[in-house]
């Protein structure tokens, strides 16, 4: 199946805590558009977020997304 990303949010929480000041917004920002600009290919929603895990390197808080076919 093809999955469109509407909304994510990554925990970059715990990086932030173990180290401070050193994402900047711009950063995140970009890991955002890169899961919101990217149809994905993916079995299923854990599959899905498996899939943005792995290209991402971060892990997902939440996800809204639309099944394309």
């Amino acid at each position: 199946m093809l999955f469109q990303v509407i909304k994510i949010e990554f925990d970059f929480d715990e990086y932030d805590d173990a180290y401070p000041n050193e994402l900047d917004d711009a950063y995140k920002q970009q890991i955002i558009e890169l899961a919101t600009n990217t149809i994905w290919q993916a079995d299923d929603e854990d599959d899905l977020d498996e899939e943005i895990t792995c290209s991402t390197g971060w892990c997902i808080k939440s996800l809204e997304y639309r099944i394309l076919t």
